[in-house]
């Protein structure tokens, strides 16, 4: 059933009766049951407990009603099965207190992960056996150049010069990590379509910090690498470039859709995207508005790229953990509402 839901036909480029939705980041801190189970278990163990994260993916399937699931995990796991010790700190975000810096460090790394991933699978089975075809299970993973800013950073950045002075400095060795990371996210998310994934999307969150012509050089070929190397079955694939604004420059790539971050024109977007399906692209902060914001920001997504079909509705990145839950509820209900009713006068019409 999950295989023919509103979701996936969409990302299948179908007309729908109604625009899907999905949150991301919807298991997450702002969900009091996702709290209570944080409080048993550190952020890596509740990753790699299945039954832990089968429970907090499906949480806000029941408790905000959207349409598709997405397995509860983390971009970093890749490069924590290659051998990076990694560490989850409250007040600082992921670290890597041994980062890459040199050909010697990569020299370390590891591309026999999928054994040390074996809890991510896991976790697919079990969540799909609980979901029993209800909404579709999302997987996912981070994108080489993405992953590969943790690794050389070793944590979060505000300028990104530690990974851009790298490769620069040292583009060989950049482009034979980049090809290393392309070749373990092929395949994991290929593993994770083999164990009931039944679509996935490529996190690349800082894609934007880099100039064009960087772009052109550190994550296109990688993207495109992935995208043409996936074996999906049908599983649609959603690419979420964060920060890139000339959407034309990935409308060549090997998937279904492309994810919109908020601060772009989603129909300009759209039109640029080569007839591909566009995710997006709520601001995240609109959560904490009033509900009639909330409503004609809804509204306003509507009438620039229609209902019922060509887009999933999502916020333009992860939703805050202060978010009111009522809102996200409330949220989701808009989202449904507005579309089934212009989908409705569109077909009268």
């Amino acid at each position: 059933m999950s295989k023919d839901s509103l979701f996936i036909r969409t990302l299948r480029g179908e007309r729908v009766e109604r625009t899907p939705i999905w949150i991301m980041r919807q298991a997450g801190r702002y969900l009091p049951e996702y709290r209570a189970i944080r409080a048993t278990t550190d952020f890596l163990g509740l990753c790699k407990t299945p039954e832990l994260a089968a429970e907090v993916t499906i949480q806000p399937v029941d408790i905000i009603g959207v349409d598709a699931a997405i397995l509860f995990s983390d971009i970093l796991v890749i490069p924590e099965a290659m051998g990076m010790h990694l560490e989850l700190i409250e007040s600082r975000g992921p670290v890597f207190p041994d980062p890459i810096r040199s050909a010697a460090d990569i020299d370390k790394l590891s591309t026999d992960l999928l054994e040390r991933l074996q809890y991510v699978f896991d976790a697919i089975r079990l969540t799909k056996e609980r979901l029993d075809g209800r909404v579709p299970l999302l997987g996912f993973s981070g994108a080489p150049w993405t992953l590969m800013c943790y690794m050389v950073e070793g944590k979060g950045s505000k300028n990104f010069d530690t990974v851009k002075s790298f490769c620069y400095q040292a583009p060989a060795s950049a482009h034979r990590l980049l090809d290393m990371l392309a070749d373990c996210v092929i395949e994991y998310l290929n593993a994770k379509i083999e164990n009931g994934c039944d679509a996935v999307q490529i996190f690349d969150t800082w894609a934007g910090v880099l100039s064009p012509s960087d772009l052109d050089e550190f994550v296109l070929p990688y993207v495109t690498k992935i995208c043409d190397a996936l074996k999906t079955n049908g599983a649609p694939v959603i690419y979420f470039p964060k920060g890139i604004h000339d959407t034309s420059k990935l409308a060549f790539l090997n998937c279904n859709a492309l994810g919109i971050d908020w601060t772009k024109d989603i129909a300009k977007a759209k039109a640029e995207a080569g007839g591909k399906v566009v995710q997006g692209n709520l601001d995240p902060c609109v959560l904490f508005a009033s509900k009639d914001k909330i409503r004609s920001d809804v509204e306003r997504i509507f009438a620039a790229v229609g209902t019922g079909g060509g887009h999933v509705f999502n916020l333009g990145h992860g939703i805050l953990p202060t978010t009111p839950v009522e809102n996200a509820r409330f949220l989701v209900e808009c989202v449904k509402d507005l579309s089934s009713v212009s989908a409705d006068r569109a077909q009268i019409a």
